[in-house]
């Protein structure tokens, strides 16, 4: 993401972690194309251009949406992030329903959520599936932000550590060092979504020191210290400012609270 002449500044590195922050808008299946017009534009007059210093903006628009978004943010030059909240791994073929990654590129979408835990209990996505999706995503020159995180039955049966391990694992073993470092992980715990209940930041912050563990034994180092580490799961205005003062942590992934303009500005700003 490049700032052209007039717009608002690229995010700056947190001096703490030297990674830049993410706030990521996951919109799930609600809004339809003229609907997300209406809540970018509103969003783009409520932001500062001090918020768009602090951290990246990425919307993640269901597919109907991401072409009239991407007209808006290049014709008004918004320096949003386009994203999108799914892929299939194969280039092209008989898929009936599924969208390729080379389709969302061709699109100026940058960022897509892979393996999110809906998609995962729903939908029957194991963590091969999940793994192809990652590297078909680096292979299209975008960036896969890779959900993962433990149920309730899980983390009550003492598993956390061994799930986040897993899923994590799995996803980045086929991906080289030099790609990887451009990985974003959202830790997500499946009890905290939608639940109106947020994991503690601690909770939050152990969960995100265990992966960048995990990244750490499988590649190295360098590697584990670049990834960016989000946090979602019943993120508001309200809490989102204590997660981000972990510097265990590098950004939000948001649901409900992203669906209304004033609500998002003001859990950013926050």
């Amino acid at each position: 993401m490049v700032a052209r002449k007039g717009e608002a500044p690229l995010p700056k590195v947190n001096p703490r972690t030297g990674r830049t922050r993410l706030i990521a808008a996951n919109w799930k299946m609600n809004l339809n194309h003229l609907e997300a017009i209406q809540v970018v534009q509103k969003l783009h007059f409520k932001l500062r251009t001090s918020d768009y210093e602090y951290c990246e903006i990425s919307i993640h628009p269901p597919f109907v949406d991401i072409r009239s978004l991407q007209l808006l943010i290049d014709s008004d030059r918004m320096n949003f992030s386009l994203g999108a909240q799914n892929c299939y791994f194969e280039a092209k073929g008989a898929f009936t329903g599924e969208v390729s990654t080379q389709m969302l590129s061709k699109l100026g979408v940058r960022n897509v959520i892979v393996g999110h835990s809906e998609r995962r209990s729903i939908f029957q996505e194991d963590d091969g599936l999940i793994a192809k999706k990652v590297k078909a995503v680096f292979d299209s020159q975008m960036i896969p932000i890779l959900c993962v995180g433990e149920t309730a039955d899980e983390r009550s049966d003492g598993l956390s550590a061994d799930v986040l391990s897993r899923q994590v694992s799995t996803a980045i073993k086929a991906v080289t060092p030099e790609v990887l470092s451009n990985l974003v992980i959202a830790y997500e715990p499946v009890w905290a979504i939608g639940s109106g209940t947020p994991a503690s930041v601690k909770d939050a912050s152990d969960g995100a020191d265990l992966i960048r563990g995990t990244i750490e034994s499988i590649k190295s180092k360098e590697v584990a210290q670049a990834v960016r580490i989000l946090y979602g799961g019943s993120v508001t205005s309200a809490n989102s400012r204590d997660f981000l003062e972990s510097s265990s942590l590098d950004g939000l992934l948001v649901g409900g609270a992203s669906l209304d303009p004033d609500d998002f500005a003001a859990l950013i700003e926050a």
